[in-house]
């Protein structure tokens, strides 16, 4: 590999993608249903902007990071540009002003933490798990 590609990242060869257990969250019914299911066992709605470099470098982090298996957590993804009324519904149902990017962890029907932009990463979300 070149300086230049080296420098810049242009090398054609393909980086381990990460794969998460992501459910798409697109209607108000699977939020009906996303309460239901924290009380037994945490629920994790990430909303996310796919309009903004901002928001896809905090998702990328988290994804990196990201260390539970689908028996901990159900972790939910919004595109909250495709399904805004989603995204209404939960700032409304959760009582969470909307942001975005915006990390919410639901348990027992409320949300039990939430964060934005870079404090996303800095959640301990074993606290909650």
């Amino acid at each position: 590999m070149g300086l230049f590609n080296k420098l810049f990242n242009t090398s054609s060869e393909s980086k381990d993608q990460i794969v998460l257990p992501w459910i798409p969250l697109t209607s108000l019914d699977q939020l009906n249903d996303l309460n239901e299911k924290s009380v037994a066992k945490t629920q994790i709605i990430f909303k996310h902007s796919t309009r903004c470099g901002i928001s896809r470098m905090v998702l990328k982090q988290f994804e990196k990071d990201y260390g539970f298996s689908e028996n901990n957590v159900d972790l939910y993804y919004l595109d909250l540009i495709g399904y805004r009324d989603v995204s209404n519904a939960i700032a409304s149902k959760f009582d969470v002003y909307h942001e975005s990017p915006q990390l919410l962890v639901v348990k027992n029907g409320i949300v039990v933490a939430h964060a934005s932009h870079g404090a996303i990463n800095d959640l301990d979300l074993n606290r909650f798990i």
